[in-house]
């Protein structure tokens, strides 16, 4: 019988000392393979693999998209791709963000729980907003172990909090205690795979991830995973289809971007406040086209026009004035939550 011989770990802000600390603790004959996902601005060069290797007792590298993978190793996400498993291989994909990252935790469990199943050990630490509850409910599924860093002592508690909230995970533990349960944990014999059938969403999504059909193809599988809402994904702009789960509140557009109700909602904030903005230059700019105006009617004795783009001018002035005061209030805290939610606060499912 199959051991627990993949690790998947999952970290956001705060994640970089957590990695480090935990990296540490893990035992030089480990025999299992161990995945991380950090998130890091796409534009962002990654050198996570050297500053845990400067720690680890296990070679640590960025993972290389082909490459068979080995016991005993780290093989960590490099920016802006998404690191996959993909039966014995590893996998990177430059394919569409999910919960606004790439890479993404949700996107690396998902495949580990496709093509590992009970074998997998699932690992969230501290981070804000939920990405990777929807791929620890998927280990869970197939059998998997799952684990976070305890709330209470996580730098940004929100992460962990939110995988508690919708998973009934195997363990919360201190950031101390998670290594060595690793260790005990990988010498273990996995549950028996054909006991937690691979889900046919998970099967659907992680062939999304994958990037790897036509785009008929793709389409097909998004309408298979829900209904068409009436929102649209902040990335692209195109329809978000509410994917039919029990457990989790979230959408997904026919691309392949994936949101979470929080993520999503951020993404709405973001798309918002660029409108907000571009509102702003528009109303400016037809300001100073008004006072223009006025100039050359003034010159040539046009009383009534300068009257009328005068009063034009103020008032896209005022208007401009209100929601630029609007959006310099919202970096104040002081217009509530138009732009961001309190991720420690709100939890939808």
């Amino acid at each position: 019988m199959a051991r627990r011989d993949r690790i998947v770990i999952g970290a956001s802000a705060g994640g970089v000392k957590a990695l480090t600390s935990l990296v540490a603790d893990l035992s030089p004959d480990l025999a299992a393979a161990v995945f991380i996902v950090l998130h890091i601005p796409t534009n962002t060069p990654s050198f996570l693999s050297e500053i845990l290797a400067r720690e680890s007792r296990l070679p640590v590298e960025h993972a290389s998209s082909g490459e068979r993978i080995k016991p005993g190793r780290v093989y960590v996400a490099p920016s802006d791709h998404h690191l996959l498993i993909e039966g014995e291989k590893v996998e990177l994909v430059h394919g569409p963000k999910e919960n606004l990252h790439r890479p993404s935790i949700d996107a690396l469990f998902r495949s580990a729980a496709r093509w590992c199943g009970a074998r997998v050990i699932g690992v969230v630490l501290t981070g804000a907003r939920d990405d990777g509850a929807v791929g620890m409910s998927a280990i869970k599924k197939r059998g998997g172990i799952t684990i976070v860093q305890d709330p209470v002592e996580a730098t940004f508690p929100s992460m962990p909090a939110s995988v508690m909230a919708q998973v009934q995970v195997d363990y919360s533990l201190p950031l101390r205690e998670i290594g060595p349960l690793l260790n005990e944990l990988s010498r273990e014999e996995a549950s028996d795979e054909g006991g937690y059938p691979v889900p046919e969403q998970v099967e659907i999504e992680s062939n999304i991830a994958q990037q790897k059909m036509e785009a008929g193809e793709l389409i097909a599988n998004v309408e298979q995973l829900g209904k068409i809402s009436k929102l649209t994904c902040p990335d692209c702009h195109g329809a978000l289809w509410e994917i039919y789960d029990d457990d989790i509140l979230r959408f997904r557009c026919h691309v392949g971007h994936a949101y979470s109700t929080e993520s999503l909602s951020e993404g709405q904030s973001e798309m918002l406040e660029v409108a907000l903005w571009s509102a702003v230059r528009a109303l400016e700019e037809k300001m100073i086209l008004a006072n223009r105006i006025v100039e050359r009617a003034r010159k040539a004795n046009q009383t009534r026009a300068a009257r009328i783009f005068q009063r034009r001018a103020e008032q896209a002035a005022q208007n401009s004035n209100a929601i630029r005061q609007l959006l310099l209030g919202n970096e104040k805290g002081d217009i509530g939550e138009p732009f961001s939610l309190n991720h420690d606060e709100v939890r939808i499912s």
